[in-house]
């Protein structure tokens, strides 16, 4: 099973290995941590299962919301511990690499951007065969300038841009190169089913609970302050 809170979507989803049993998506106003536990439990009850029966859980672990990505962590650390039939395995995806997954039926590169704040972007960069996805450049924080700079070297050769900002990093830094193009809107926000999917590609993925935490890619806004003080 795995739960998104990284972003403005609360997803949840359950996996056999192979086929997808059971997915909800919600594009939220309300805070994850109101909707994720319910929203998991819901697709456990309509798949006939109860926590024993999976092999583990996995999230986003950033980059994205501080407290969303929190919340996800500490829902997964809860669950995995909480369950005293079995040990589960857990595992944190990275959120850029999640997106990537959502257009792995893409043959060339895919570059995954999200908004940090204004001027400021995550991304990431990652090539697809068509049925997995690897990663070519490490996941960073970067201003719009030097995402945008990094993707004119990859443009010629064909280019997909995925994420919550794709469409206006497409509109303002690549509106006239018909190579570059955006991801559908279906697949531009973070879902449960994609970090399935990076997960089962790679189970050596898997920590334990305690070893499980996010990753923020940039100080948090308390370690900012303490720094200052």
């Amino acid at each position: 099973m795995a739960i998104e809170t990284s972003g403005k979507t609360a997803s949840a989803a359950v996996t056999d290995g192979q086929t997808l049993l059971a997915e909800k998506t919600i594009y939220t106003k309300h805070t994850h941590s109101q909707i994720i536990l319910p929203m998991a439990k819901e697709l456990l009850n309509e798949c006939g299962m109860e926590i024993a029966d999976l092999d583990g859980v996995v999230c986003a672990k950033g980059p994205g919301s501080y407290t969303g990505l929190r919340i996800g962590v500490a829902a997964v650390k809860g669950i995995v511990m909480g369950c005293t039939q079995k040990e589960l395995k857990c595992a944190g995806i990275s959120t850029l690499e999640e997106l990537a997954w959502s257009s792995a039926a893409y043959r060339g590169k895919i570059a995954a951007v999200m908004r940090a704040r204004i001027g400021v972007v995550y991304f990431g960069i990652y090539k697809s065969d068509g049925e997995k996805v690897a990663n070519i450049a490490a996941d960073k924080v970067a201003g719009e300038e030097e995402f945008a700079e990094a993707l004119r070297s990859l443009a010629a050769e064909g280019l997909l841009i995925t994420g919550d900002c794709c469409a206006e990093m497409k509109q303002k830094y690549f509106a006239e190169a018909a190579e570059v193009k955006c991801a559908p809107f279906a697949e531009r926000m973070q879902k449960a089913s994609s970090l399935c999917m990076a997960y089962e590609a790679d189970p050596a993925l898997a920590v334990t609970a305690d070893e499980l935490l996010p990753a923020y890619l940039q100080e948090t806004k308390a370690e900012k302050d303490k720094a200052h003080r």
